[in-house]
């Protein structure tokens, strides 16, 4: 949504501005111009990407234009959730949570939280190091390298479609040259026009360098700053969970351990520490709630 403003007010101000001191808007309309540009820049985009980089990069982009799953609400589920497993496991054992995490959709622990089991990656690496921890052969200095170097990986993984798209924005500028150095030519080439006709030619040719800046600092370089901006909230959900999970296995009590994955929490979504205890205390397994009190 907030995409969708930023491209109307960057189009409005330019547009108007341009019109304002008498500019004719018509004389922008160069779709020749948008298609050496815009297919130079698909074109490099494809050179500088592997299939595997080409795949990821298409498939974020629909994400670009969708809220983020990482609000206040969803973290108080998380760490209602992880509260809820260390309790367990402090109060029977770590192998009784060894069903729960075997399957998510049955276990009493989880199904109150159906938007967290629907959250793949959270899944994956929750269960994944509960699993660890249940074995017991590893210490938990071992246990944090491996949450590391794993967290590492996914945050170099994720930047992939954002360095993609940023790639594009820097060249853009460069394709808008071209397309106006084309026009140029193509205006010389026809030296023997009237004046008023040649201005015309070369006035077309200008357009091309300003697409090309436009697209690229209006349009496409933003969005590299989105994608990197959900990639953070991603990771700082991971960092969360990891953590809260270190501190239960240095020996600290679930309600000691969740406040030390509240604290890693961006401010913009950290609860507080009175809101999670409210949100815990109400969020006990076989609560009939949705979502553990989201709506």
């Amino acid at each position: 949504m907030f995409i969708i403003i930023g491209y109307i007010i960057v189009t409005a101000s330019i547009l108007g501005g341009y019109a304002m001191v008498g500019g004719h808007l018509g004389a922008l309309y160069q779709p020749s111009e948008l298609v050496i540009i815009g297919g130079a820049g698909v074109g490099a985009l494809f050179v500088g990407n592997n299939g595997k980089a080409l795949k990821k990069t298409l498939k974020s982009l629909p994400t670009l234009f969708r809220g983020s799953n990482y609000t206040k609400q969803h973290y108080l589920s998380l760490m209602s959730l992880l509260f809820n497993i260390m309790s367990k496991s402090r109060q029977q054992g770590m192998l009784s949570i060894e069903k729960d995490i075997e399957s998510p959709e049955e276990s009493e622990l989880f199904n109150q939280y159906p938007k967290l089991i629907a959250d793949v990656l959270l899944m994956h690496f929750l269960t994944d190091y509960l699993r660890l921890m249940i074995s017991g052969n590893m210490s938990a200095l071992e246990i944090e390298s491996l949450m590391d170097e794993e967290i590492e990986t996914y945050e170099h993984e994720s930047d992939v479609p954002a360095q993609s798209i940023a790639a594009v924005g820097d060249a853009l500028p460069a394709f808008g040259i071209v397309a106006a150095v084309m026009g140029v030519v193509h205006a010389l080439a026809s030296a023997d026009r009237p004046p008023a006709e040649l201005g015309e030619l070369i006035a077309h040719a200008m357009v091309g360098t300003f697409l090309g800046i436009l697209l690229s600092y209006g349009f496409v370089s933003p969005l590299a700053t989105v994608l990197r901006q959900k990639s953070a909230e991603k990771i700082k959900m991971l960092q969360c969970i990891k953590v809260t999970l270190l501190a239960n296995l240095h020996g600290y009590a679930p309600q000691v351990a969740v406040e030390f994955g509240r604290k890693v929490l961006y401010t913009s979504e950290r609860p507080a520490f009175t809101e999670l205890e409210d949100f815990v205390r109400n969020n006990k397994p076989g609560a009939r709630t949705s979502e553990g009190g989201e709506e």
